[in-house]
Order: C-alpha cells, then sequence, then structure tokens
C-alpha cells in the first residue's frame, strides 16, 4: 500500500503521459472546501476507481474534470496537455464523457433517439446514425439495437444505452458514477466485461462506488479521497475491503446483518389483492397480498421496473390503485397520503430528488416535508418553524449530515447527506411502518453503517419495515422474509439465512 502516486497500469507504455492527470486541485464553495489540492493521474487504458465517504469531495472532482466547476485553483492535463474547461460541450470535445448515477433516458424514445438527442451534427438522425450505433455496440460488446425502445430495456441494457451515448460523442475517458446502484449481480458481472472490453480497446474508466468489493474486482488502481483530498492510492492486489474502508472512514466494513429475531405475531401493515394499473389498463402491480408484523422487515427483491416502486407508491397513497391497505388495524385504503402519514407511515422515496425534497430550498423546510401537520413542525394549526429549525440541527448531528447549517438549501448537500437528512426526518417520527426504498443508495459505508444501526433499532423497538434495495447483501442481512417480485407479481419467497446473491439475482431475473 503506498500514499504516493498510483501503481503503473500494464495497458500504457511507462514514457505515455497519463490519460488524465489532476494538480493541485482545490474548490471552494460557501463555508466549504470541497476539494484541497487534489492530485490524481489516471494511465492510458485503465480502470480507475475513486472512492471516499459522501462529503469526501469525489463528485466535485469529477465535476471539475467534465467542466461543470471551475478549480478555484490547480490544474488539468489530458495526454499530458494543459487545458481548461468552461463546459462539459468542452470537456466532452477534448475526449471526456460522463455517465450519471441517475439514467437520463427518455423512456417514449427509441435507444437511436436518445443517443443522438443534442448530437445530430455527428451523423444525422437517420442510417447513418443507427450504422454508428451499432458498430460502437459491436466494438464494445455492448449489444444494443438501436431501434428498440427505452421503456422496454432493463435495468443493465439502459446502463449500456448511457455508455454508448457518451462513446457516440468520442469519449476516450468515461466517468462512471456509481455504475452498479441498480443492478442485480449479473448485470454487474456484465458490466464489468463491457468495461473491460473498452479498455482493452484503449479507452480509459473512471469509476466510482461505494462497493468496496466491486471496486477491489474490476479497478487496475484506486485512489481514495478523504474530507476533500488524496489521502492514498493503492494496488487493488494488496488491499483488503476492510483496510480500504479504514483508509476512508478510519473504521472497518460493516455488515447489515441482523440476525436475533425481534418478529411478534402482531400484524401492523397488511395489504391485500392491491393491483396498480396505468391510464391506459396495463398492468403495474397484480394482486399482491402480503402481512409485515411489528419488529419484522420484510424485503423485496426485484429487479428495477418490475412493478416494486408502484407497490410501495400505492401502499403510501400516492398512487391510485384497488385492493387494501390496512395499519395497525385501520383500513386506510380510501385515505390520502397526509393521512396515512399521521396513521404512521413513515416514507424512504427511491428518488430522493423527485419525491424526497425541494432542493433550493433550506435544509429546515426540508425537515418539514410530509410532516407539515407533526409536531415539532408544528403547533395546533401553524407551522413551527423554530421548532422545525431546531429539530434540524438535531438530525444534522445526530445523523451526521454534513453541512454548515439548516439554512443551506438541500441542493448544496452531496446526494448521501440528502439521503440522511430524508433519513433522519423520517425516523423521527417513530412510524408503525417505515417504508424505505432503496434506504441507503448514495451513502458511504459509514452513513451506510449508521442507517442500518437505526433500521435495527427501530426494528427491535416494534417498527415494520418494508425495504426495497438493488443492494442485495443489504438486502438478505436486514430482511426477516424475502420476497421476489417480477413483472408486478411476487413469484418467489427466499430465507434470508440460507440464499445468496446470486440465487436472488436468478430469481429476480426470472429464472430462479
Amino acid at each position: 500500500m503506498s500514499t504516493d502516486a498510483a501503481p503503473a497500469a500494464p495497458a500504457a507504455g511507462a514514457d505515455e503521459p497519463p490519460a488524465v492527470q489532476l494538480r493541485g486541485i482545490t474548490k471552494r464553495f460557501p463555508g466549504v472546501v470541497a476539494n484541497h489540492d487534489i492530485d490524481l493521474s489516471v494511465r492510458r487504458g485503465t480502470i480507475h476507481a475513486i472512492v471516499g465517504e459522501n462529503g469526501a469531495g469525489k463528485s466535485t472532482l469529477m465535476k471539475t474534470l467534465y467542466g461543470m466547476h471551475r478549480p478555484d485553483s490547480g490544474e488539468i492535463l489530458i495526454d499530458g496537455d494543459r487545458i481548461v474547461f468552461h463546459s462539459p460541450q468542452q470537456a466532452i470535445s477534448a475526449g471526456i464523457g460522463m455517465v450519471h448515477q441517475h439514467f437520463m433516458l427518455a423512456d417514449n424514445f427509441t435507444v437511436l433517439e436518445n443517443i443522438v438527442l443534442g448530437a445530430e451534427k455527428l451523423h444525422g438522425i437517420g442510417a447513418a446514425a443507427a450504422r454508428r450505433i451499432r458498430e460502437l455496440s459491436r466494438q464494445y460488446g455492448l449489444g444494443v439495437d438501436p431501434e428498440a425502445l427505452v421503456e422496454d430495456l432493463g435495468v443493465g441494457d439502459r446502463q449500456r444505452v448511457e455508455i454508448l451515448k457518451v462513446l457516440y460523442r468520442g469519449a476516450r475517458v468515461l466517468i462512471l458514477d456509481e455504475p452498479t446502484a441498480v443492478l442485480v449481480p449479473q448485470e454487474v458481472d456484465e458490466l464489468f466485461e463491457n468495461l473491460r472490453q473498452l479498455t482493452r480497446e484503449g479507452l480509459t474508466v473512471i469509476f466510482i462506488s461505494h462497493k468496496l468489493h466491486e471496486v477491489l474486482a474490476v479497478a487496475d488502481a484506486i485512489t481514495v479521497i478523504r474530507r476533500g483530498t488524496t489521502v492514498a492510492a493503492v494496488d487493488p492486489g494488496e488491499v483488503t475491503p476492510r483496510q480500504l474502508a479504514a483508509l476512508m472512514v478510519g473504521s472497518e466494513l460493516p455488515s447489515p446483518e441482523a440476525r436475533e429475531s425481534t418478529v411478534t405475531d402482531v400484524p401492523v401493515l397488511a395489504v391485500a389483492g392491491l393491483s396498480v394499473r396505468t391510464a391506459g389498463g396495463r398492468s403495474l402491480v397484480e394482486d399482491v397480498s402480503f402481512t409485515i408484523h411489528r419488529g419484522e422487515v420484510v424485503g423485496i427483491a426485484g429487479v428495477e421496473g418490475n412493478g416494486q416502486a408502484e407497490l410501495i407508491e400505492a401502499i403510501m397513497g400516492m398512487r391510485p390503485s384497488t385492493g387494501r391497505v390496512t395499519l395497525d388495524g385501520v383500513d386506510v385504503s380510501e385515505r390520502g397520503t397526509r393521512k396515512r402519514r399521521e396513521a404512521g407511515l413513515g416514507y424512504i422515496p427511491a428518488d430522493r430528488h423527485r419525491q424526497g425534497l425541494l432542493l433550493d430550498a433550506p435544509l429546515w423546510e426540508n425537515r418539514m416535508l410530509g410532516h407539515q401537520t407533526e409536531a415539532p413542525n408544528a403547533r395546533g394549526w401553524l407551522l413551527n418553524n423554530r421548532g422545525a429549525r431546531r429539530d434540524t440541527e438535531r438530525i444534522v448531528a445526530e445523523y451526521d449530515v454534513r453541512t454548515p447549517g439548516a439554512d443551506v438549501p438541500a441542493a448544496a448537500l452531496s446526494g448521501g447527506n440528502q439521503q440522511k437528512l430524508i433519513v433522519g426526518r423520517e425516523m423521527s417520527h417513530t412510524p408503525k411502518v417505515l417504508l424505505a426504498a432503496h434506504p441507503t443508495r448514495g451513502v458511504d459505508i459509514g452513513a451506510q453503517a449508521a442507517i442500518w444501526e437505526h433500521i435495527k433499532r427501530a426494528r427491535r423497538e416494534g417498527m415494520g419495515v418494508l425495504l426495497i434495495s438493488a443492494d442485495l447483501d443489504e438486502l438478505i442481512g436486514l430482511s426477516d422474509t424475502l420476497k421476489v417480485i417480477f413483472r408486478g407479481r411476487f413469484v418467489a419467497e427466499a430465507d434470508p439465512a440460507a440464499v445468496t446473491p446470486e440465487q436472488l439475482g436468478l430469481a429476480m431475473t426470472g429464472c430462479g
């Protein structure tokens, strides 16, 4: 293990300049130094991983490389040439492409239409463009059909479309932000083979992930960032996940496992014959029934897009449905979302930006969202701004939300810190049942462990949890009962104490 330069990769000659080199990058925001004197050297034809806690500065650094931010000091070199980017368009022109964690695809467009949108001048929008997409797909083993409709694609295929979008624009360096966040194990293996094919063809990949086992499996070199600066460059063959975790946060790799049983025989949530359809009559969830008892975590495993999001939204009262929802013995099927919250439902949404936060509003206002009628946010019929601000400060301290203060807008926080605020808000109202969709998505291992402990503690105190997660280790470790959803129906049930992630992944794809 070394704290000097990253190890040389065999794919690049020793006398070749790095594909990407960052020297002394510093970036400040009001009240925050996001990056301080960061150095990074990425050799051509390699997969270079960047790891660190939320708020460590990874995203800021990559946004600087991609031209979204201007550094306050330091320099960027691409293939040995110093370059100053004023926009992402300039970065793209220099061969830098970025695939964001949240897919940016239009479901009602074809693959071709999604890829050429904004790049029509390259190859037009017809046969020439389709031909180029097929060439790139074959060259890099991506297996994407340009005529396919995006809404018909699985998550892994959508990921490959996003990669094709940046390749189509001439990217030689690909930045991938949490690319495996919503993939099942088999799709992760396919993605890693795609990335290795890219590097065999001479391209360079910068890979950001919180999943340390995956980082060690795919990376040629790893740079560790802690509190805004580089602290180590390590060879993946010479470090364990626990050692890497210690470099990142100074603690061992946590485990979600909660094997001591706290399940009672008292039902707290009963769902009977719940179905959800589109306005056009297409089935999204079909005749789903299950029960959660006090002290029980029921996990739902499924490839994204198989109805789990619609199921949880229907239980929350956010989506029209048929069937019956009973909360602690009370039928809430006809109640709206606010009344269901007041009756004891908590909700951690899958999409924190669309459903969990007002990004331009300060943290203390976000503390109120969904709980405007409850203490400490309300006093009688009036909002209690002072109470909300004071309780926001408590959440910030208890859940380690890294922020200069409660008046900072939510948009100024990293994704992981936004998630910790939402989890703290929902847990603060001691719900009878917590509907948790990807509660640790995008958070670092320290925050992940803290969220797991909050869920375990609430479970011991009798809270029921409906858990959806793309992290199969998390799903297996936290759940007392595991159900598999496929095309809107429960198709299997698994014992969390015996099932493996691979077995679960097969069931999720309809092969179990």
